[in-house]
């Protein structure tokens, strides 16, 4: 992208602050995953954070992070680069939990796999995750892909679809701009 995912601004407003502010109300404790260089950050020093522990294992660092801080929990994982994430999906992902899961997690419209980061990652599959790390794998889909992931269909057709270039930015404000309210598909 060439700049700051979570502080790109949509409908005026960081992502980072819509999606902390989806979060909120369906968690106990939310938190906002960084690295060291990052916690006097404007944007992510305005929310509780949790510092990521390696820097050579991408987004698979803050999960552990937090699974490292807080062992005994399941956390509810959210990209800040879904500007079409919506209340539907999030309640849906969270009323799915079951027992005997390691986790939840929607498949992907694009590919069919999991979405590893619009996701409930039970203590069982950060434990997966570990292991997987430490054997040099450090894609966290592949621990859902391994493990005993519960699968949803998509709920909100592009509720998950992150933006990663300027064109897709240029894209996704359109498509916000042009209001186009969508629902969970029965």
């Amino acid at each position: 992208m060439g700049q700051d995912k979570a502080a790109l601004a949509y409908e005026g407003r960081p992502q980072l602050d819509r999606a902390f502010s989806l979060l909120v109300p369906r968690v106990s404790r939310c938190f906002v995953s960084l690295r060291e260089d990052q916690k006097t950050d404007v944007v992510r020093s305005m929310y509780p954070g949790i510092a990521d522990r390696s820097q050579a294992i991408g987004p698979a660092a803050g999960l552990l992070a937090a699974h490292q801080e807080y062992s005994d929990v399941a956390w509810l994982a959210l990209a800040c680069d879904l500007p079409f994430l919506d209340d539907a999906t999030l309640d849906t992902l969270i009323e799915a939990r079951r027992d005997g899961c390691t986790a939840v997690a929607f498949r992907s419209e694009h590919d069919g796999l999991p979405e590893p980061f619009c996701t409930i990652w039970e203590p069982a599959a950060l434990e997966m995750l570990s292991r997987q790390v430490a054997s040099g794998r450090v894609a966290p889909r592949q621990a859902l892909i391994s493990g005993d992931t519960l699968l949803l269909p998509a709920c909100t057709p592009g509720a998950l679809d992150n933006i990663n270039t300027p064109k897709e930015r240029m894209q996704a404000e359109i498509r916000l701009a042009g209001g186009q309210e969508q629902t969970c598909q029965e």
